[in-house]
């Protein structure tokens, strides 16, 4: 591999920027490598037509955050390319320091993310309640999640119940890339919730990305029960995901 590609895949893989490398396996120009990132690419794997065939595929694979190998046949030429993915880590950010965000903290480090609990009332968000929290931060959410990588392998929810939080919140959520956003709140919230950030310019297409009423339908009411329902929706959008193109 070029020096200058395998320092700008270390560089990204260290920021946490989604991004993978095509290598060329076998075929003319074996060894070749390209690095390409959801929107863009650099390097070649020394065939035109087959950069084409492969930043297409490329694509769907960083969508599904999977690596996968592919064989590509333009006439008597036949090329095996091996698309490597490297995803940023998983990291939920949950937007309130409320008693359902205690057990759901637990859940998700069980499952390998790491948490953030971002609050502006510092009666909620102490360090007693959310010890084993990654990070505790403690502010509007709108300025800290501003600040914040908030990347293709982010989740995020809102439980606050409070539109001043929770807002300004999921419109920084929905124009960023993260990969599944929830909402606390019943129907009548959302629908409020959704004129609201249509006055702020949401599109439906934005919207659409809020699963809200948030969490699976188990019928828990206690906030174990609850968290319960909203990582396992976290799960399940994740592996949905997973299987699309």
């Amino acid at each position: 591999m070029p020096p200058s590609l395998h320092a700008l895949l270390v560089e990204e893989i260290q920021a946490e920027r989604l991004i993978a490398m095509a290598t060329l396996l076998a075929g003319p120009g074996s060894g070749a490598k390209m690095l390409i990132w959801p929107e863009r690419q650099t390097g070649s794997l020394g065939d035109g037509g087959l950069d084409a065939e492969v930043l297409q595929v490329a694509t769907a694979a960083l969508a599904r955050q999977q690596s996968e190998r592919f064989t590509f046949r333009q006439g008597e030429s036949e090329w095996d390319v091996f698309v490597d993915v490297h995803p940023p880590p998983p990291q939920l950010v949950i937007v309130g320091a409320v008693h359902i965000a205690i057990p759901l903290v637990t859940f998700a480090k069980t499952l390998g993310f790491r948490t953030i609990v971002v609050d502006a009332r510092r009666a909620f968000a102490t360090q007693e309640r959310f010890a084993h929290a990654d990070r505790l931060l403690i502010g509007w959410p709108a300025d800290i999640l501003a600040d914040l990588n908030l990347n293709e392998s982010t989740c995020l929810v809102t439980l606050t119940h409070d539109e001043k939080l929770d807002n300004p919140a999921l419109l920084l959520a929905i124009n960023s890339p993260v990969r599944y956003i929830g909402a606390l709140g019943s129907r009548r919230t959302h629908t409020a919730r959704v004129a609201a950030l249509q006055e702020e310019g949401a599109t439906d297409a934005q919207l659409a990305r809020i699963h809200a009423p948030i969490g699976l339908e188990l019928g828990g009411r206690r906030p174990e029960e609850i968290a319960v329902a909203v990582i396992a929706q976290i799960v399940q959008v994740i592996n949905e995901k997973k299987m699309v193109g």
